[in-house]
């Protein structure tokens, strides 16, 4: 059970996002990042239903000393039928019909549930949960923190490590080793270790190069605290100096993530913030080379709503944890990101992966 939070809190305030929009008031939860949400269980395999006054929690016997231990107005029952047991507690409750957000549900699982229904209709609606999420709360920010907080402590010990003729395999797993040495319970993505010209490519898989002296090492890294994600990128430069091609590039890409930092704020919209940092990447000539949009929320999962894109909608929320990632990536040479995670609230922007973001030489 996660000490500190209220989930009956929780799933009083989803039955109101319910309420509010005129839906039933009997929702299936399958996405596993909700079902840790609403209920504190994190497993593989676990749906939970929400009714009027209840929550049924439905997982298999792997899972059945952390369930039972859950906050008590969880109603937990232990089969491995998920979609059986949970559909039938719709039946029992008397629920005329219940939501169900299609994108959770496979066509053969949603084929599945039709088939237990007993005339209980579906409604299909999204977003709800992920709504909710959006607005981290005091405990979710204090993990998120933490996560942050670890990362940035790895990279600190690791950078003295890091030498010439090194892997990035060797790198990237010497971090995560850290991670774990510093207190996290595991890495939040695999980390990005990216030398030379792969560094020219924005999510490079780790390989057996070894870094060489004048290369360009981009690190993008996260620990995860408690199932909560941390994401912080930097860019180094590797037994040399930098030229005044990659000063010039990382400089631009430091320019935009700074400005775009300084507009974060409650109520802007995503596709501002975008083209903010956009903006300075055009003055540079750079545009081009930005081939990703400029951020993404964050929290028990490592790519949350919102996206912070020129194609999206969208506003951000007060409570909102979200990155700030620009990048230009020249095929061939070199690439620069620089990626921050920020907590945003009413009061103030704050930054949560505190660590210098200039063209350091290392190694």
């Amino acid at each position: 059970m996660t000490v500190g939070v209220d989930f009956a809190a929780r799933a009083d305030q989803l039955r109101a996002r319910l309420a509010d929009e005129g839906l039933p008031p009997a929702l299936l939860v399958v996405d596993l990042a909700c079902v840790r949400w609403l209920t504190g269980l994190s497993s593989s395999n676990a749906a939970v239903v929400l009714l009027p006054d209840a929550v049924v929690l439905v997982t298999d016997g792997r899972y059945a000393a952390t369930a039972r231990g859950l906050q008590s107005h969880v109603d937990v029952r232990i089969d491995r039928r998920l979609f059986r047991v949970a559909v039938d507690a719709l039946v029992e409750a008397g629920a005329a019909s219940f939501v169900v957000d299609p994108q959770a549900l496979s066509v053969s699982d949603l084929e599945q549930v039709r088939g237990l229904t007993h005339g209980c209709r579906i409604v299909f609606s999204q977003g709800q949960i992920e709504d909710l999420r959006g607005h981290k709360d005091a405990h979710e920010v204090e993990l998120l923190t933490r996560a942050c907080e670890t990362s940035t402590a790895a990279l600190g010990e690791l950078l003295p490590e890091i030498a010439v003729g090194m892997t990035e395999i060797a790198v990237a797993r010497r971090l995560e080793q850290l991670f774990g040495e510093l207190g996290a319970q595991d890495r939040a993505f695999p980390s990005i270790v990216a030398s030379g010209p792969n560094s020219a490519i924005p999510h490079h898989e780790p390989t057996n190069r070894m870094i060489a002296v004048g290369d360009v090492l981009k690190v993008d890294f996260g620990a995860q605290v408690d199932g909560y994600h941390a994401d912080c990128t930097r860019t180094f430069i590797v037994g040399a100096a930098p030229t005044d091609r990659q000063r010039a590039v990382h400089e631009a890409v430091c320019d935009a993530a700074a400005l775009a930092r300084q507009a974060l704020r409650v109520g802007i919209e995503v596709a501002e913030l975008d083209a903010i940092a956009r903006g300075v990447l055009a003055d540079a000539g750079l545009e081009q080379h930005f081939t990703h949009g400029l951020g993404h929320g964050i929290g028990l999962q490592i790519h949350e709503s919102p996206l912070l894109s020129k194609a999206n909608a969208g506003t951000i929320c007060d409570g909102a944890v979200v990155t700030i990632e620009p990048g230009v990536y020249l095929p061939g040479e070199f690439g620069v990101r620089i990626e921050d995670t920020c907590h945003v609230t009413t009061d103030a922007t704050t930054i949560l992966t505190n660590f210098p973001r200039e063209l350091a030489r290392i190694g």
